[in-house]
C-alpha cells in the first residue's frame, strides 16, 4: 500500500491525500475545495483502477479554469503510479 500527498495547482482544493494498492484506489481525501462534490468524488473512485479514473476525469476544467479538481486527482494518480513502480 502507498500514501501520497499531492499539492494541487490551480483549483480550490490545496492537497490531495491518495492512498492505492496493486493499482487501484484505497483511499482519497481532498483538503479544501467544495466539500460535498469532493466526498462524493472520493467515494465514487473507491476501489477502482487508477487508469479508469485516469480516463474519464483527466482533462476537465472548472470554468474558465484550465484544470479542476477531477483533473488534478488524474495528475496524483499518474505520480502515485510512478511511485508504484
Amino acid at each position: 500500500m502507498k500514501e501520497i500527498v499531492y499539492h494541487t495547482q490551480g483549483t480550490c482544493s490545496q492537497i490531495i491525500r491518495l492512498t492505492g494498492d496493486a493499482g487501484r484506489i484505497v483511499n482519497v481525501e481532498f483538503l479544501g475545495g467544495c466539500h460535498g462534490n469532493l466526498q462524493g468524488i472520493a467515494s465514487l473512485v473507491r476501489g477502482m483502477k487508477y487508469e479508469e479514473v485516469i480516463d474519464r476525469v483527466e482533462g476537465i476544467r472548472c470554468g474558465m479554469k484550465p484544470t479542476s479538481c477531477p483533473d488534478q486527482l488524474a495528475k496524483a494518480l499518474r505520480q502515485l503510479m510512478a511511485e508504484e513502480q
